[in-house]
């Protein structure tokens, strides 16, 4: 790996350095604490054939005032030696000063998009996260930038974002990785004490149960109570949403084709998942 780069104007010089040998770019941005689904990112760069630069960022505003940004866990060496390990070709790690100097005063707001799901339970974090993207896309420039499925919401508001600014760049979503026992891999699923760990699977499985009925015909309303209720009565609590929805406009859905999302909390990390119907 070539290595770290802390400014904007290094990144920069990295990335015009590779155009100048005739390589294409790919940016996969993430908050550090990085687990095998950031790595498949990586690894669907490479794929390609494109440099891959990965921005490791605790991005501050996009946390609202009572969510875990001081919990979030910070390991740069770990996650820059995985990084080397996967054959990425950089690691952008900016202070908050550096990507919010003095007098920042813009946002960047999408929308519709955001005003359901994710965005109706954290007020504020789509703003954040779609200036800090929109920015790291300026900064780098790249090809394709790589973003999981997980996060699906997420991927609908970014492409949004990149159509409405002109901002030339491919933004690929790359599918979920999950555990052997379904749990889609994040890195606040460290912070589940071990009998949240156990419990944390059955948010997966009663997805799926509900996604294969809603596809054979079934309506959805009371397969959503049921999935609710179960659950509640393994531990989780509060659930933020567990709604279908189109997979494109995230319009309410009543059948196939759609998909299903899904926000709970088991003590204090809260988990999110989606699945296609």
């Amino acid at each position: 790996m070539t290595g770290i780069v802390r400014s904007i104007a290094e990144l920069r010089g990295l990335v015009a350095a590779w155009r100048r040998e005739g390589a294409g770019v790919a940016l996969v941005p993430t908050m550090g604490a990085l687990h095998a689904g950031h790595l498949s990112l990586v690894e669907a760069g490479l794929s390609r054939g494109l440099r891959v630069v990965v921005s490791i960022f605790v991005n501050p505003t996009q946390f609202g005032p009572n969510e875990d940004l001081a919990k979030y866990p910070r390991q740069e060496a770990a996650d820059v030696a995985l990084l080397s390990a996967a054959g990425a070709h950089a690691a952008f790690c900016p202070a908050v000063g550096e990507m919010y100097p003095a007098g920042h005063a813009t946002r960047v707001d999408v929308k519709g998009l955001t005003d359901c799901l994710c965005g109706a339970a954290r007020p504020g974090h789509f703003s954040g996260m779609a200036t800090v993207v929109t920015k790291l896309l300026l900064q780098c420039l790249p090809d394709m930038a790589m973003f999981g499925e997980k996060d699906w919401q997420q991927l609908q508001v970014v492409r949004r974002l990149v159509r409405d600014l002109d901002i030339p760049v491919a933004i690929v979503g790359c599918p979920t990785v999950r555990e052997a026992d379904g749990l889609a891999l994040s890195s606040r699923n460290a912070r589940l004490s071990p009998a949240h760990r156990a419990a944390a699977p059955l948010l997966n499985r009663l997805m799926r149960d509900v996604a294969a009925k809603v596809a054979a015909g079934v309506s959805p309303t009371p397969l959503l109570e049921a999935a609710r209720g179960a659950l509640a009565a393994a531990g989780f609590g509060p659930v933020d949403y567990l709604e279908l929805r189109h997979p494109e406009t995230l319009a309410l859905a009543e059948a196939a084709p759609a998909r299903l999302f899904a926000a709970a909390w088991l003590g204090d990390v809260r988990l999110i998942d989606n699945v296609a119907v």
